[in-house]
């Protein structure tokens, strides 16, 4: 059975998961989201090389989001790193991969990230590891 683009891939699936995040239900919002995924991936496997209409930057942030808070690091900076390479100009996802890697005690490597949201985002870095990365709006 085939299911429609409109089925796997809706804007509904996305509010549902941000739903979930914002409710604190960080695990929640990333099985959604893995299965978002999963789904894509099963579609381009059948040929449809882009099903979505457009990219995923937007959604891998999310779910980077829902690893960083569930404490998921190596999952947060995979998905932090393909928004960036998505979209290298993603000051937030910059930010994001920092803080992450200064979670995982990798001060060193996160220097470069936290730069970059500084100077991409205006997102002041002085703050140290502790700052936030949730208050973002989406």
């Amino acid at each position: 059975m085939t299911t429609t683009t409109r089925e796997l891939y809706g804007f509904e699936r996305y509010e549902r998961a941000k739903h979930a995040f914002d409710d604190a239900r960080y695990t929640d919002a990333a099985s959604d989201l893995e299965d978002f995924f999963t789904d894509l991936a099963a579609a381009r496997a059948e040929g449809d090389a882009n099903p979505v209409g457009h990219g995923t930057a937007q959604i891998h942030l999310l779910l980077a989001r829902c690893y960083f808070h569930s404490a998921q690091l190596g999952r947060a900076e995979a998905a932090a790193r393909e928004v960036i390479a998505e979209a290298p100009d993603d000051a937030y996802a910059h930010l994001l991969l920092g803080r992450t890697l200064q979670r995982a005690g990798r001060a060193d490597e996160a220097r470069g990230p936290l730069r970059l949201a500084e100077l991409l985002g205006g997102y002041g870095t002085a703050a140290g590891p502790a700052a936030k990365v949730a208050d973002e709006g989406f």
